[in-house]
């Protein structure tokens, strides 16, 4: 009698999404509601809720033994007809709206078995149990279920001591009413429970996918950008010594393929995600870009100021500060200054520009930041020009 969710296929291209969600997670929009009744969760609750319809076999019963006139029991018979296609429907549409309409629903289901009332009298109580099973089933909260099921329980009472005055019997009608109602709200409530765990796990794989895709497009960044400013800074230089110092220049250039060699390893490894980054060979990395690019570089001697939790951090922030030295600054000095508490790339070049606050670079590095719980900060160094700093 419950829908499953479809995971997959293309019945998620033809209609809403079911699982039994409670209200708000459920709803579905107005060009989606053709599509309610012929859902697979829908096909699901018709098996079950034909199989109750046996029920009313006992209340056809009845209104073809009160009928006054064929007519009469034709009408009669063709409103319980209509009651059990209330209910059928009633369960998929109410599971595609929000809590007002799923009580909508519930009190229309309510107002049509009143249609019976010129058969059965106050008997009308015998069809209340598919109008408990249907609240039930509409998951709008134990606050609203539990008294609305208690009154019409009692309600069915108060229907029986006007049918045949008070006698034990009549309380096996409202037990039925009461126990079945609650059972199948319990049911739909752990199903509905069960398919929003089903969704949020969902939610958070594609969540996952997007946080993997932005990791590999800052890896991949930060990589070519740092890799390739070097390969362009050693290329100019080799270009001017191949007249003036050709075996530099040859030196140069092997250091150059060397260079795009690891660029393309690192891609192939950050693409596979076992790539690791560590503080102390990007200070060497460093070192050689910043002196290929005839800055002056006063890095730390030593990396033991960097806890280990953080020395992948710290190399990441080395690459991507040094690589804009490199590129924008315009710097004859650069300093590297770690400390316990964080990191400072600092430079006497032109200094910070609106450029440098929006670059791709140090975005991608301030979402690495503070995803380990740290802060940056991009503004004038202490040597007048652009300083980048880290606290972790």
């Amino acid at each position: 009698m419950t829908p499953r969710e479809d995971r997959g296929g293309p019945e998620r291209d033809s209609g809403p999404p079911w699982p039994l969600l409670p209200p708000g997670r459920g709803a579905v929009t107005v060009s989606q509601l053709p599509h309610v009744f012929w859902s697979r969760g829908a096909a699901s609750w018709y098996v079950g809720g034909g199989l109750a319809m046996l029920w009313l076999i006992s209340v056809v019963s009845q209104v073809l033994a009160r009928a006054t006139s064929p007519g009469s029991a034709t009408l009669g018979v063709a409103l319980v007809v209509v009651f059990a296609l209330g209910f059928l429907g009633a369960v998929p549409l109410g599971w595609s709206l929000p809590r007002p309409g799923r009580l909508t629903v519930v009190a229309v289901l309510f107002a049509l078995s009143f249609c019976l009332f010129p058969w059965l009298s106050w008997g009308v109580r015998d069809v209340w149990t598919y109008v408990g099973v249907a609240l039930g089933m509409m998951v709008v909260g134990w606050r609203i279920t539990f008294p609305a099921i208690l009154g019409l329980s009692l309600l069915a009472v108060l229907f029986g001591y006007l049918l045949d005055g008070w006698a034990e019997d009549d309380l096996w009608l409202p037990a039925i009413v009461f126990s079945i109602s609650l059972m199948m709200a319990a049911f739909a409530n752990t199903i509905a429970a069960m398919n929003e765990l089903r969704a949020t796990q969902d939610q958070l794989e594609r969540l996952a996918v997007e946080r993997e895709r932005g990791r590999v497009a800052r890896d991949i960044h930060d990589i070519l950008g740092h890799s390739l400013t070097v390969i362009t800074v050693k290329a100019e230089l080799a270009g001017r010594l191949v007249d003036a110092d050709p075996g530099r220049a040859r030196a140069e250039i092997g250091e150059v393929e060397t260079l795009a060699r690891g660029a393309l390893a690192d891609v192939r490894a950050t693409v596979s995600g076992v790539r690791g980054v560590n503080v102390s060979g990007e200070l060497a990395a460093a070192r050689a870009a910043l002196s290929a690019a005839g800055i002056d570089a006063e890095l730390p001697p030593s990396t033991e100021a960097v806890a280990p939790a953080h020395r992948e951090l710290v190399g990441w922030i080395v690459r991507e500060g040094v690589t804009n030295v490199v590129r924008h600054s315009g710097a004859r000095r650069c300093v590297v200054r770690l400390d316990p508490h964080g990191i400072e790339i600092a430079d006497d070049g032109i200094g910070p520009s609106p450029r440098s606050r929006t670059s791709t670079g140090l975005a991608g590095l301030r979402e690495r930041v503070e995803a380990a719980g740290g802060g940056m900060t991009v503004g004038r160094s202490d040597l007048g020009g652009f300083s980048l700093r880290v606290t972790l």
